[in-house]
């Protein structure tokens, strides 16, 4: 595995050892950051991060921080030696934390420009997740990517996130959501 673009491009990433962790595919990362285009000092968060992969693609294309949070020890220890080996330490937080629980009390200072979904494909932890994020800490242009397979495709809708892209790679499918301007109120 290594890092596609950016800076870093070319540069090998450690991944944890065994089974439990699926790491996204570089042609997959490639594609999420070619559709996301210009990610210059965002603010990422990378939820399920397992070896870390989406944010360091991030932080090698100009991502200012991202927040990485996995709760697998192998996981945590893949992503601290990624950050020590391509010295981003100091533009990354690292939390062993369980997603869900985490994005419920998360009170980022500043919000989330982009935040990066990708947790086990069994499961409903993507649409737990995403809807357990406070308004306030997404941006107000904020992009959401879940990494899904097709028999675990999230709703179009997810409160204030509108789908407005999908696209397939193999089993493997990207939605990408946007903040949707809230209404204003009448007076």
């Amino acid at each position: 595995m290594r890092i596609v673009g950016g800076s870093l491009g070319g540069r090998v990433l450690r991944a944890p050892h065994g089974a439990a962790t699926r790491p996204t595919s570089e042609k997959v990362r490639e594609a999420i950051f070619q559709i996301l285009g210009d990610i210059t000092d965002a603010h990422v968060l990378d939820l399920f991060a397992g070896a870390g992969g989406l944010g360091l693609e991030a932080l090698s294309r100009g991502a200012a921080h991202v927040t990485f949070v996995d709760s697998a020890k192998p996981a945590l220890a893949a992503i601290r030696a990624n950050l020590r080996d391509l010295d981003l330490a100091a533009r990354a937080t690292l939390h062993a934390a369980d997603a869900v629980s985490f994005v419920g009390r998360a009170q980022p200072v500043p919000p989330w420009d982009l935040v990066l979904v990708d947790p086990p494909y069994a499961s409903d932890l993507a649409v737990r997740a995403v809807s357990a994020l406070p308004g306030r800490a997404l941006a107000a242009a904020a992009a959401v990517v879940i990494e899904h397979d097709r028999r675990h495709a999230p709703p179009s809708a997810l409160g204030s996130l509108l789908r407005t892209d999908e696209r397939r790679y193999g089993d493997t499918l990207l939605s990408f959501y946007k903040v949707t301007p809230m209404a204003p109120e009448a007076a």
